[in-house]
């Protein structure tokens, strides 16, 4: 027999090895792909909108269960209640309001999907998940994201983490451009033809300096945030938000895949984990 955790090359078995496996130490980590060998949860809990049943959603060949969504949601929308934490520090991404969670399963087309593959998907209105906590840093942050944001919103928050007395880290789209915040300071990245289509975008800081890299569909970004205050040291408890300002209010809009947060600065090793990510989606 064949485990799940398991691929077939040839004749040979080879063993899976996750992009967590090989990139240890993540923060949080978010996909609908299996991330780590240990990880023995599941991906996504789902409601369904015909009764408000919740069902938890697993892997299969390490990749989310659509058959079993596809069951469970038949004839009615899907809904995501919890995006579950991959890292092994249990910070699940949660919205109990049935109005603001994100749709995984359409009643007439099916799973939703981006570029062949299943995807969350934000309305930009009022869709976000949350979490009462935050990360902890040391030394910097790092953002890996697959995504497609789409242009309908003037102010687009993808991902944010305040921390205490501060706005907070925070990346987000606001007339035509890219803006990364730390509270004290901020960069802004024009990025022509990225919006409207699957990307992979990465984001890393160094907290002592300001030092800033970052990259979409492997093409290199850098600079150093203006106006940086020093170091960010550990984070509060306050509010960590995924296509939100945390807490709710300037919704993302579009499809996201896959989102990986280390508490530390991961520019020595971004090359390598956009080639893991791009050669699961196929995006470049």
């Amino acid at each position: 027999m064949i485990l799940a955790s398991h691929g077939i090359i040839g004749s040979q078995i080879v063993q899976f090895s996750g992009l967590l496996d090989t990139y240890t130490g993540a923060a949080a980590a978010y996909s609908l792909r299996l991330l780590r060998t240990a990880y023995t949860g599941s991906a996504i809990k789902v409601r369904r909108a015909s009764d408000n049943t919740e069902q938890d959603i697993g892997f299969v060949n390490n990749v989310l269960d659509t058959t079993t969504l596809a069951s469970f949601c038949s004839g009615t929308n899907g809904f995501v209640t919890t995006w579950y934490d991959q890292s092994g520090n249990g910070f699940n991404a949660t919205q109990t309001t049935a109005a603001n969670q994100p749709k995984i399963y359409d009643s007439s087309t099916g799973v939703i999907t981006e570029n062949g593959k299943a995807a969350v998907e934000f309305d930009g209105v009022n869709d976000y998940f949350y979490n009462a906590s935050s990360l902890t840093y040391s030394g910097g942050v790092s953002w890996y994201g697959v995504q497609n944001v789409l242009t309908g919103q003037t102010s687009e928050r993808l991902w944010c983490d305040d921390i205490t007395g501060v706005q907070g880290y925070m990346i987000y789209y606001i007339d035509g451009i890219y803006q990364i915040n730390n509270g004290a300071g901020f960069k802004s990245i024009s990025i022509s033809g990225w919006l409207s289509q699957q990307q992979l975008a990465s984001w890393n800081f160094n907290a002592s300096n300001g030092a800033f890299n970052s990259a979409f569909n492997g093409s290199n970004t850098s600079g150093t945030l203006s106006g940086w205050s020093g170091t960010i040291g550990t984070s509060g408890t306050t509010n960590f938000g995924i296509m939100s300002a945390g807490n709710g209010g300037q919704y993302g809009q579009g499809k996201l895949q896959e989102l990986v947060v280390y508490g530390n600065n991961q520019s020595s090793n971004r090359t390598g984990i956009e080639t893991n990510i791009n050669d699961y989606y196929a995006i470049y």
